[in-house]
């Protein structure tokens, strides 16, 4: 069963400065988000902009917003066939078990000029 569903969309021409300004990644991303999207090359902004987008609909789909939470502790990484997912750390991690925990899914999309995130927490086998 559905939990809870969150979708953002994220500008990216609002991030193409961020990988310029000293301190921005730090406060947003997890320190393996920042050494992933550097290995980008030009796509870097677009990956960016995404995984902005990811932690933004996580916090909707939890139903809390990000409140409380650090972003650095929504980590978005992909797998060997480039499927995204959400690892949680600390205080994101701590949020998601208050609220009854479950499976997350995520899709992201991104094209010139927009990144677009999708979670979905849905019950997890135990129905938690």
């Amino acid at each position: 069963m559905i939990k809870g569903l969150g979708i953002d969309i994220v500008n990216v021409k609002r991030m193409e400065h961020w990988p310029e300004v000293e301190g921005i990644l730090t406060r947003f991303f997890h320190p393996a988000e920042i050494k992933s999207v550097k290995q980008k090359g030009q796509s870097s902004v677009l990956s960016l902009a995404a995984r902005f987008a990811a932690k933004e609909a996580f916090g909707k789909a939890l139903g809390t917003g990000l409140q409380g939470m650090k972003l650095t502790d929504i980590e978005v990484v992909n797998n060997h066939n480039g499927k995204p997912d959400i690892i949680l750390h600390g205080t994101a991690e701590d949020a998601f078990t208050r609220n009854g925990g479950g499976v997350i899914h995520l899709s992201l999309t991104h094209e010139k000029e927009a990144a677009v995130a999708v979670v979905i927490i849905e019950e997890d086998k135990d129905g938690n």
